[in-house]
């Protein structure tokens, strides 16, 4: 069995030491979806929401949660974003998330664009409450990922 990096010898959780790695280009994508009924997908769609703008304002909790992951899940690093962009897509009965987030440093961003997700879905849930309780996120995931010793990625 491959050893868990984030776990020391003892099975103690450990933060990873990453000052030997080269800083090196990173990019990586997640997606998920957050299924809506009609009448709340039409007015996220029109923009007629009464709290505001929801895919919009999804967009930017995504990308501020992505700038702080290490905030939120505790082995993660704080890394330098160079980049995150986050679109929202209204489709048959959900809106798809998707978040790219890109990085030059020792450490990967996976968690970070699975953050940004989950964020701007959050955000949709809460902004569209009133219209429909009965809202559900799935299908969050690692899509691809570039760069680092452990090369590259893409789900099938």
């Amino acid at each position: 069995m491959t050893k868990l990096t984030h776990l020391d010898d003892a099975g103690a959780a450990r933060m990873v030491d990453i000052s030997a790695k080269p800083a090196t280009r990173r990019e990586a994508t997640a997606e998920g979806f957050i299924h809506v009924g009609a009448e709340a997908l039409k007015a996220i769609a029109t923009a007629s929401v009464k709290k505001g703008d929801v895919l919009a304002t999804a967009r930017i909790a995504g990308i501020m949660a992505a700038k702080r992951t290490a905030d939120l899940i505790p082995l993660c690093h704080p890394l330098p974003i160079d980049a995150v962009a986050v679109d929202l897509a209204i489709e048959a009965g959900c809106i798809r998330a998707t978040a790219t987030v890109a990085t030059t440093h020792g450490t990967g961003v996976e968690m970070e664009a699975l953050t940004a997700v989950s964020a701007a879905l959050l955000t949709v849930y809460d902004m569209a409450k009133a219209l429909d309780r009965t809202m559900r996120i799935d299908g969050i995931r690692l899509l691809r990922k570039s760069g680092g010793r452990s090369g590259d990625f893409s789900a099938s």
